[in-house]
């Protein structure tokens, strides 16, 4: 088999040779090692590997882009062919490019797995489960190492290497007391160390005995405005949807973003900063370089406010007349505040925590609607009972503007670092 770095160097060669102007191959070798828990006893273990390929052809202005989990010879020379065709029968856009600073760097991190503490992290974490929190049913729990090689090169001398290995772990559950029990929840982490056990990771605990706090729940008591409380890991899905909605591709090359023109402009309560930021020293197998080619770079989308940065690639950008994004990836860190979450729950009169959030997307405008999960209600600042059959609607942007408060504490998973956010204004719809 092939190493990804002599895979894309080939892939490049032959895409040049069938005459394009401009082009880029991607390889990618992975090796992901996997225990499953279900229903809180070991039920398989199992060794994968995959493969991957993405080819770009650009030719007089007009691109072709083809991907493949097939490396032989024969695979490759047809999906060059491919994406050749695919380019021919395109319509020409000068906007097509890729990254032109000729570059040449390895990156590296991680360790080597150790398969018998894996497996001894994921025993200790069943027990204490059982022990510690008696009523939880674990539905599934999925861990895993996986060992990533890539490369990348272009025709613009622009080279790249990179191996990362780490740990997930993802548990799947709910709580149970005869006949009655919860709704599912789940968390989930990326970890380069087992030094910790599992259940110490963050959002682990809090997930646990949330889930035997929701066995017994009633809806909110009829409609009103309060005061919501986004945990870190609902707070993820608000911002992706935010994100979309706001900053992303398709809103500003469709001038749909209600942003569009607010660049360097206050758009959030001034307490706000939103970053993606790849190279947190929290974030496990951040990115390190772009699908166009470019070196990945931290950057900020919100500072104190003020919107600073679309998440733009090279194509919107060179489109649109704005700067394309540092990065293509979306490793979230939200600046946290300076205090507690259990004081800023003590200042509402009423409102709710949400901890999971079921509902479609947005309107352009960025009203947005759904049912509120995993979800308690606050009232006269104590969080009292579980929730259920209850909405929360409002909009994605003027939550931003009316920030009640940003907690002291963040949560880290390996791919974000957020806090709880808590948000005046809501329309919280219960019975």
């Amino acid at each position: 088999m092939r190493n990804p770095k002599d895979l894309a160097k080939l892939a490049l060669r032959m895409l040049m040779e069938a005459g394009a102007d401009e082009a880029s191959a991607a390889a990618t070798r992975s090796e992901l090692n996997e225990f499953n828990a279900d229903a809180g006893e070991f039920s398989l273990m199992r060794t994968t590997f995959d493969k991957s390929v993405s080819l770009v052809f650009i030719k007089d202005h007009k691109r072709g882009a083809v991907s493949l989990n097939d490396n032989s010879p024969e695979a490759l020379k047809a999906a060059v062919e491919e994406c050749v065709t695919s380019a021919q029968s395109g319509e020409p856009d000068e906007a097509w490019g890729l990254a032109d600073v000729p570059q040449d760097k390895v990156f590296e991190s991680g360790a080597e797995m150790n398969v018998d503490k894996l497996f001894s992290r994921t025993d200790e974490l069943i027990r204490t489960i059982g022990k510690e929190y008696p009523k939880i049913m674990i539905d599934q729990l999925i861990v895993s190492h996986v060992h990533v090689k890539s490369a990348y090169a272009n025709s613009h001398q622009v080279n790249y290497e990179g191996e990362d290995s780490f740990y997930g772990v993802s548990l799947a559950c709910l709580a149970r007391e005869g006949e009655k029990s919860s709704s599912f929840s789940g968390v989930g982490s990326m970890l380069y160390s087992l030094d910790r056990p599992f259940i110490e990771l963050d959002g682990i605990r809090i997930t646990l005995s949330d889930a035997q706090k929701q066995i017994d729940t009633m809806p909110a008591d009829g409609k009103y405005e309060g005061t919501v409380v986004f945990t870190p890991g609902c707070l993820q899905e608000v911002l992706g949807a935010l994100a979309g909605n706001y900053v992303g591709n398709s809103v500003i090359l469709e001038g749909t973003s209600q942003w569009l023109n607010k660049l360097g402009q206050h758009v959030a309560d001034a307490r706000i900063t939103l970053s993606s930021q790849p190279h947190h020293p929290d974030m496990v197998a951040g990115q390190r370089y772009t699908g166009e080619g470019f070196l990945a770079e931290d950057y900020d989308i919100i500072k104190d406010g003020v919107l600073e940065n679309f998440m733009l690639s090279l194509y919107v950008a060179n489109k649109t007349g704005h700067r394309h994004a540092p990065n293509d990836s979306f490793a979230a860190v939200m600046k946290n505040g300076d205090t507690p979450i259990t004081d800023i729950i003590k200042s509402i009169d009423k409102g709710l925590l949400v901890g999971r959030f079921s509902g479609g997307a947005p309107g352009a405008n960025g009203e947005f609607s759904g049912v509120a999960k995993n979800a308690f209600l606050i009232k006269n600042g104590q969080v009292t009972h579980a929730v259920s059959e209850t909405m929360i609607s409002g909009n994605l942007a003027g939550m931003l503007n009316n920030v009640r408060g940003i907690s002291s504490e963040v949560f880290k998973d390996g791919g974000s670092v957020l806090p709880y956010l808590a948000v005046d204004g809501i329309t919280i719809s219960g019975k």
